[in-house]
């Protein structure tokens, strides 16, 4: 009989796998799921099968007909499956009003827990006419909030100016028929500097649990992150100015004695004012080069040049971060937003531009290590004996700065007492390899998320000679 003509019955059945499974398969991972095992639609909330074995292996002269009626099966329950619409319970979602001019949405009835970490207060006299007009505090969200909360489901929003319901009409109350996912793309991509690339972002890390704001605030009412700490401005005081000036007098006198600085011979050899000429002098006297984020990079930038598209537009925090949304916390990340069909890498001065307002990082903490036990648990360690030693003074840290040049046998102190233990050192290839300052670059090709990590490097605190 030929396979070509074989027709499938109510009572055919295949027969038993008689090959044993391959150890090079790749598992369960590259097969697809079983639309035809998925409950029907109008049942209730369906669920996706897991992944089974194929009933069919490709064969180079073509499919029999009870393949193709098997695989045109699976397809048809596959498009009925997608085909459904997403049932939404009226009694746990929320309701809003959405103010066109505002660029904003009104939450009218908040429900769930959904809009725990969403939206912020502002005092507003209320827009509807007929109402007073007495100014009174109300939840608002941004476009990206309304949005993710309305293609979710668990918002009912309604466009203001639309024409009131009858009684018999309304949905759970509401005034206005609620729109659509497709209209409320359309009514608020593009409000706010909202783009489509930068509401993917926001739609994607919202579902991973990350807590999502603005960085820089739409309106004075937004609540702001707590300021990053300045760095120190210099003592001004007179003893600095003194040890400044002693200083300058010293490194002067010391050329005027050692001769004007030459790249080809950069050791100098002395013994009275070059520390004994050891590892650590002379490592250091290779690295006569400039270096650090300190330098200024001498860039050439066009007057008439547009704005660079790298602007930190969100800011991040982790499921674990305490967050409170009227007072949140300093970031955990920050995250730039560009298309990467139209933007270019980043350029050095844009990276430079991006680090200059991050604050600097605490080097990252030694992992802990725990013991195991013969029988297979695992016991933790004692925590690293806190060091209790004595700080030293101010005055005996400035002598020490002021004659920093001065051999390494006059500087040493005496300590009467015994060494006490010290917390244990920070790996320094772990330092260099997380940074200082951390940029997250999410770039957007045709729907697709990337995510770049870009870190300022402290190889001038870690020399490795």
């Amino acid at each position: 009989m030929d396979d070509n003509l074989e027709r499938p019955t109510s009572k055919s059945q295949l027969p038993p796998a008689e090959h044993p499974e391959d150890e090079q398969s790749s598992g369960d991972e590259d097969q697809g799921p079983d639309w035809t095992k998925l409950p029907s639609v109008s049942g209730p909330r369906p669920v996706i099968p897991k992944r089974g074995e194929k009933d069919f292996e490709p064969i180079a002269a073509g499919g029999s007909g009870y393949q193709r009626h098997v695989l045109d099966r699976s397809r048809s329950a596959m498009f009925d499956a997608l085909r459904a619409a997403p049932s939404i319970s009226s009694k746990s979602a929320s309701h809003a009003v959405w103010y066109p001019e505002l660029a904003r949405a009104h939450v009218t009835i908040a429900r769930g827990v959904v809009v725990a970490n969403m939206g912020h207060s502002v005092a507003r006299p209320s827009l509807d006419p007929g109402v007073s007009q007495k100014v009174q505090k109300r939840l608002e969200l941004l476009p990206e909030e309304a949005l993710y909360l309305i293609e979710r489901g668990a918002l009912f929003c309604r466009k203001a100016g639309e024409p009131v319901l009858a009684e018999e009409e309304r949905l759970d109350e509401m005034e206005g028929a609620p729109m659509s996912v497709q209209q409320a793309f359309a009514e608020m991509i593009g409000k706010e500097d909202l783009t489509l690339e930068k509401y993917q972002v926001y739609a994607y890390l919202k579902r991973l649990g990350y807590a999502v704001t603005r960085a820089k605030p739409p309106t004075s009412e937004y609540p702001v992150p707590t300021p990053y700490p300045s760095a120190a401005s210099p003592s001004t005081t007179i003893f600095a100015r003194l040890r400044n000036l002693f200083r300058s007098f010293v490194f002067g006198l010391r050329n005027l004695l050692l001769g004007s600085f030459d790249w080809r011979r950069p050791i100098k050899f002395s013994r009275w004012l070059h520390h004994n000429m050891d590892y650590t002098s002379l490592s250091k006297s290779l690295r006569f080069l400039p270096s650090g984020h300190d330098v200024p990079l001498h860039i050439k930038t066009k007057s008439g040049a547009p704005p660079s598209p790298y602007e930190i537009f969100y800011h991040l925090y982790k499921p674990s971060t305490p967050f409170k949304k009227t007072a949140p916390p300093p970031p955990d990340f920050s995250v730039v937003v560009v298309n990467a069909r139209t933007t270019p890498i980043p350029s050095l001065h844009e990276l430079s531009t991006l680090f200059g307002v991050l604050p600097e990082l605490p080097p990252p903490v030694p992992r802990k290590r725990q013991a195991f036990t013969p029988g297979g648990s695992k016991t933790p360690t004692a925590p690293p004996p806190v060091p209790t030693s004595v700080a030293p003074s101010s005055e005996a840290s400035s002598w020490r700065k002021l004659f920093q040049w001065a051999p390494s046998c006059m500087t040493k102190q005496s300590s009467p007492e015994k060494a006490q233990p010290q917390a244990p050192r920070t790996n320094p290839f772990l330092a260099l390899k997380t940074g200082n300052k951390i940029i997250v670059i999410a770039a957007v090709d045709a729907g697709t998320t990337t995510f770049f990590r870009f870190g300022q490097g402290v190889f001038k605190e870690w020399p490795m000679l």
